[in-house]
């Protein structure tokens, strides 16, 4: 029983609602004491698994003991300089790693920056540098950022972009290829060609930006097809083609880049996220020459490319490497996507089991209808899952997508465990 100088959920919550504004949301109204690779406990002592991750920060799991120890190590030496005053070593090794690692065959370099929204931006400010235009084309349910030029980039209204605008224009939203809702890849890239008839010539379109797989859109997997006609259009018409790799890279997908697995390589990918294992971090890595337009001076912040993110960064690919993630990311991917699609066989509501590697959702829906999005079940199931100790996460344009970003290093048991609770929530929700 709790003594009275113990901390509750509840209290804690209260606290929170007199201090932190409401637009500051909450998914679960617990609060974390402690994490252990894909455990965590709440201040209560209660234990949950994490099946959310931090948002898909945490593929490597909470506290990963070799990336805590390389974040002591750089403590213990210094933890700022503005790398654009005094330079640190580490920022340079993990920029060479990262174009090692950036698919196609011509030289690269890496830009390092704090957030993901802080690449987008510097990617777009990037391709408008190199190519002398202004237009960008996103598309519909992408999510790009919280700032406000990447909430223009964002083609999804509620929650992020209400009450914010106007935002900044020349920005135009095709439509993605989506077949279990009729748009097809032809579909898809016919939309492009409309917006070059109806809104900005290809010629002053800068750059096309696209995820992979969505992910705030609702793990919508871009099909291999269309990723191909799209890095043929931009070289048609001198467009770049940048990959927001924010939630799908550091091998949640089951390669280190999830675009690698369509055989396109994009001028520029953002990346954040994952990439040092829950330690802030942004960058953007691309073609050399493209990523050397802006003048000296016109990249950076004063945060950007932390000497303690970038230590956590390289522990992270150590990390990898040692525990072969890449392949337990495909491994644990498809075992995910089998339980789910067993679940599917006997529920209707799952009207659709997706994702790329262990970056897996499922899609709920009233009477087996996928144009009858269920955002109440959706709802009902995490908030249930929570009740019984899993964390989980809603996604998609109409909020009926649960997503799984269980860190990859999370044991068959836990995993499984994890999966039983989801199937018993399931039977347990009306």
């Amino acid at each position: 029983m709790l003594t009275k100088t113990q901390k509750t959920n509840a209290a804690l919550m209260a606290r929170r609602a007199a201090a932190i504004p409401r637009g500051v949301g909450q998914s679960h109204e617990v609060f974390i004491a402690r994490g252990e690779n894909a455990e965590v406990w709440d201040v209560e002592g209660k234990r949950y698994i994490d099946f959310a991750g931090g948002i898909a920060v945490l593929n490597t799991g909470h506290c990963r003991p070799e990336i805590m120890q390389a974040v002591k190590d750089q403590i213990d030496n210094f933890t700022h300089t503005c790398f654009q005053v005094l330079a640190y070593e580490s920022y340079v090794e993990l920029a060479e790693r990262i174009n090692a690692l950036a698919p196609g065959n011509f030289a690269k370099k890496t830009l390092f920056l704090t957030t993901g929204a802080e690449a987008v931006e510097n990617a777009i400010k990037i391709a408008r540098s190199h190519t002398k235009r202004s237009g960008i084309i996103a598309f519909t349910s992408g999510y790009h950022g919280r700032t406000l030029l990447t909430l223009g980039l964002t083609g999804k209204v509620a929650p992020y972009k209400l009450g914010f605008g106007p935002f900044p224009n020349e920005i135009y939203h095709a439509q993605f290829p989506n077949a279990a809702h009729g748009v097809s890849v032809d579909d898809a890239m016919a939309s492009i060609e409309l917006i070059f008839k109806n809104d900005i010539e290809a010629s002053r379109v800068a750059a096309i930006i696209i995820e992979p797989v969505q992910g705030e859109g609702g793990f919508n997997v871009a099909p291999t097809e269309f990723l191909q006609r799209l890095r043929a259009l931009c070289d048609q018409h001198g467009i770049l083609m940048i990959a927001d790799e924010i939630q799908t890279g550091a091998g949640r997908t089951g390669t280190w880049f999830a675009i690698e697995q369509s055989g396109v390589a994009p001028d520029m990918i953002t990346m954040a996220k994952s990439m040092a294992g829950g330690y802030p971090i942004s960058g953007v890595v691309g073609r050399a020459e493209v990523m050397d337009a802006p003048a000296a001076g016109g990249l950076g912040g004063t945060y950007a490319g932390s000497p303690i993110a970038c230590a956590a960064a390289l522990a992270v690919l150590d990390v990898f490497e040692k525990e072969n993630l890449l392949e337990r990311s495909r491994t644990l991917g498809a075992h995910m996507v089998a339980r789910l699609k067993t679940m599917a066989a006997k529920d209707p509501r799952i009207c659709d089991v997706r994702g790329l590697g262990a970056m897996v959702a499922i899609e709920l829906c009233k009477n087996g209808d996928p144009h009858q999005p269920s955002a109440e079940l959706a709802k009902a199931l995490a908030s249930e899952a929570t009740k019984r100790g899993l964390i989980l996460l809603t996604c998609g344009t109409y909020g009926n997508v649960v997503r799984i970003l269980v860190p990859l290093t999370a044991s068959d048991a836990i995993v499984n465990e994890g999966l039983d609770i989801i199937e018993a929530c399931l039977a347990a929700v009306a």
